[in-house]
C-alpha cells in the first residue's frame, strides 16, 4: 500500500453465545480489523490533508475484506457495521477524520449493496486507549435490534506518531435483542434509514 507505513494489525472475533439468556442456537459474532499506521501529520499543523484519504482507500478495502473473510466469506452474511480511529498525541482530531471516508466505502463496497451509513468514532490518545465503535445494520440506521458496539484498543497503539484505523463488522442483531422498533425483516431499503 504506497504512502502507508504499517506498524502492526490485529484482528478480533467474538462469538457471543448468550449474555445470561438462553444460548443461541446461531451464536452472532462481532469481528474487528485495526492497523496501526504512522501519522504523516503528526507534530505540526498540515493545511492540506484531505488527499490522504485516497492513499487510505486500499487499506480499507483490505481490512473490510479481512473481516468480511474472518467471519465466515460470505458479504450477505454481514448485518452490522462502524468505524473509527484513534489518532496519537501529536496528532490531531481531524487526522481521525480522515477515515471517515475510506473506511466508510470500503465496508460498503465489499458488501455491495449496503445502505446505511456507517456510524463512527474519533478521539486522541496514547498507548492503551480504548473506543466504542459504533455499530447498525448495513442497510437501515433506525434497526433497533442492530444498535451495538464493539471495544477496541491496543496495549502499544497509537504511539504520538500514528494512527489505529479500525472497521467493525456483525453478523447479527444482540444475542437477546428485544426492545422492538423496525425489524430487519421488514426494512424498505429506500434511503438507509428504514
Amino acid at each position: 500500500m504506497t504512502g502507508i507505513e504499517l506498524r502492526k494489525r490485529v484482528l478480533t472475533v467474538e462469538e457471543i453465545f448468550h449474555e445470561g439468556g438462553p444460548v443461541a442456537a446461531e451464536p452472532p459474532k462481532r469481528a474487528a480489523a485495526l492497523s496501526v499506521i504512522r501519522n504523516p501529520f503528526a507534530g505540526r499543523y498540515h493545511e492540506d490533508i484531505a488527499f490522504f484519504m485516497e492513499v487510505l482507500n486500499p487499506l480499507g478495502i483490505d481490512m473490510a475484506e479481512r473481516l468480511v473473510a474472518a467471519l465466515g466469506g460470505d458479504p450477505k452474511a454481514i448485518q452490522g457495521y462502524g468505524k473509527g480511529a484513534i489518532v496519537g498525541q501529536a496528532g490531531e482530531l481531524e487526522h481521525g477524520a480522515l477515515w471517515h471516508v475510506p473506511g466508510g466505502y470500503a465496508m460498503r463496497a465489499v458488501l455491495g449493496d449496503a445502505k446505511a451509513i456507517v456510524p463512527s468514532t474519533k478521539k486522541v490518545g496514547g498507548p492503551g486507549t480504548r473506543l466504542d465503535i459504533p455499530v447498525t445494520h448495513i442497510n437501515a440506521s433506525y434497526v433497533r435490534s442492530h444498535f451495538d458496539a464493539m471495544e477496541v484498543g491496543l496495549a502499544d497503539g497509537p504511539r504520538a506518531d500514528e494512527l489505529v484505523l479500525a472497521l467493525v463488522m456483525t453478523t447479527g442483531a444482540r444475542v437477546h435483542a428485544r426492545v422492538g422498533g423496525l425489524k430487519a425483516a421488514e426494512i424498505k431499503g429506500e434511503d438507509g434509514l428504514r
